[in-house]
């Protein structure tokens, strides 16, 4: 049924850009807009007729062999079911939706014109298929001499197993110079830049089934607040442009929280849940918080910090070191 929200997506805000050849039913219509800068809203039900529009005419048959398209009652129901295990605590619960994952990835990849939506669920599922053994790994233990940056991240370690053979995504060598640049620019280690392969596998147009779009998955609000327009063009596509908006967010993060495994917790959940962790469980680290935190996040932190080791080779504890 993730396939569902993943068609959902498409829809979301480009319909204009439906395959070549489509006929008019694969288009939902637009609403009418409140204003230049207004994102169009399309109904639940437009959606959903809209992704199996899409599914009936654009996925191969052994695509349809695999996968059921579900009811409008069990994409609902769905729906509601995802986004609780994603900002739940339960790892356990979210290593679940494994097959779901997997199924709709592949219908994604099968529907012509939409590698920006399945770009984006590649990445998720990569979380979801490092939930089920970070569920299982023991609590670590304390670090001789106090603990370091890499002792107080969860599932760090398995997140390096998991990328070290792992090649960087097609576009990492000719964005990374001009992403690193742009962090530089406003005081944030360049290092951190490879947020971008964590975010959206460097695909400059990546979409989210929430809003969120670009390298660096901005939302509409986030983007209007670093000054970026989200009206066509959408400046969230603008490699240098994102970059800098996220790296300005990730530097006021910085400000808030005192470090960057937080600063990124904060990026992912949103600066009032990090806050309100931090303060129920009175609390200063990641570590300390991290299953207070949701699950999708406690996963996020240590795989950006496990990303730059991999591509970088810098051990996690260098980052607060890199000049601004």
């Amino acid at each position: 049924m993730l396939l569902l929200l993943a068609l959902a997506a498409i829809a979301t805000p480009a319909w204009a850009a439906a395959p070549a050849g489509a006929g008019p039913t694969a288009r939902p219509p637009s609403p009418a807009a409140n204003g230049a800068d207004a994102d169009p809203a399309p109904s639940p039900d437009a959606v959903y007729e809209f992704g199996r529009t899409l599914f009936d005419q654009y996925a191969p048959p052994e695509v349809k062999a695999q996968v059921e398209f579900p009811s409008k009652e069990q994409w609902d129901e769905f729906a509601a079911r995802l986004q609780r295990a994603l900002q739940g605590d339960s790892l356990e619960e979210l290593a679940t939706y494994e097959p779901e994952a997997r199924a709709a990835l592949a219908a994604l990849r099968s529907l012509p014109g939409y590698e920006d939506y399945a770009d984006w669920l590649a990445e998720r599922l990569d979380l979801v298929e490092a939930a089920g053994p970070a569920a299982r790994e023991p609590p670590a233990a304390p670090a001789p001499g106090g603990p370091s940056i890499r002792r107080s991240l969860p599932h760090y370690d398995l997140w390096l197993q998991r990328l070290r053979d792992r090649p960087p995504p097609a576009g990492a060598a000719g964005l990374m110079p001009g992403l690193r640049a742009a962090f530089a620019a406003e005081g944030v280690p360049p290092d951190l830049a490879w947020l971008a392969e964590v975010e959206s596998a460097f695909n400059p147009n990546a979409r989210s089934p929430a809003g969120a779009r670009g390298l660096f998955q901005l939302m509409p609000d986030t983007a209007r607040a670093a000054g970026l327009s989200i009206r066509l063009p959408d400046e969230r596509t603008d490699p240098a442009k994102s970059a800098r908006a996220a790296a300005k967010l990730l530097h006021r993060l910085h400000a808030v929280f005192g470090g960057w495994p937080l600063a990124l917790a904060a990026y992912n959940a949103g600066e009032g849940r990090v806050s309100r962790a931090l303060a129920a469980n009175r609390a200063t680290t990641f570590a300390e918080v991290a299953r207070a935190l949701p699950a999708e996040t406690r996963l996020y932190v240590p795989k950006v910090y496990a990303t730059i080791a991999v591509r970088t080779g810098a051990a996690p504890d260098g980052l607060a070191a890199q000049k601004d």
